[in-house]
């Protein structure tokens, strides 16, 4: 069975894993928290765009109508 491709390849990534620096409980929190801050900037600039541009056309519309 070692001459087993699919074998060798599960036995290879199961090596692989092993050797993984796995982060720590306190690192994946911090990482969680600085995804969720970037989105609400995201959302927030996104939004001010979106808000903008949309009193923009509507003031364009309504002064030409």
């Amino acid at each position: 069975m070692k001459n087993n491709p699919v074998s060798n390849y599960l036995i290879g990534a199961w090596n692989e894993l092993k050797k993984v620096n796995w982060p720590t409980r306190a690192e994946v929190a911090n990482h969680t928290i600085v995804v969720l801050v970037a989105s609400i900037v995201a959302i927030a600039i996104t939004s001010a765009i979106d808000y903008g541009l949309t009193y923009t056309i509507q003031y364009i519309v309504e002064r030409k109508g």
